[in-house]
């Protein structure tokens, strides 16, 4: 009976650990189609991938896990450019990728 109890818990704290993997991945996606889109550039490969983990402690001392993802963008649909994200939780810590629109450039490159 012991046994099954712990591999019952061994199974919880698995797929606890998948759930939030799979939460963060989705958010990284969210987040590098949206700076893609915001400078105007073509999000490649439609996904992002896992490029690390850590357990690191956050502001408030405790001990979280971080986790960097990279994709890769597009400015002319030839060229391949790789951008970095590195969240811990759902919060954003770090970014490198497609830089921010210029002020005018949008409106010079539609006329």
């Amino acid at each position: 009976m012991a046994s099954l109890l712990l591999w019952m818990i061994a199974g919880a704290l698995a797929l606890a650990w998948f759930s939030s993997a799979r939460a963060a991945a989705e958010r990284a996606e969210q987040l590098g189609r949206d700076a893609c889109r915001a400078s105007g550039v073509q999000w490649l490969d439609q996904s992002v991938h896992a490029a690390g983990l850590r357990l690191r402690r956050g502001e408030d001392g405790r001990l979280g896990v971080e986790r960097r993802f990279r994709f890769e963008y597009s400015v002319n649909g030839v060229d391949r450019h790789i951008g970095r994200l590195l969240l811990r939780g759902g919060r954003l810590l770090a970014f490198s990728g497609p830089p921010p629109p210029l002020e005018g450039a949008a409106e010079t490159d539609r006329n």
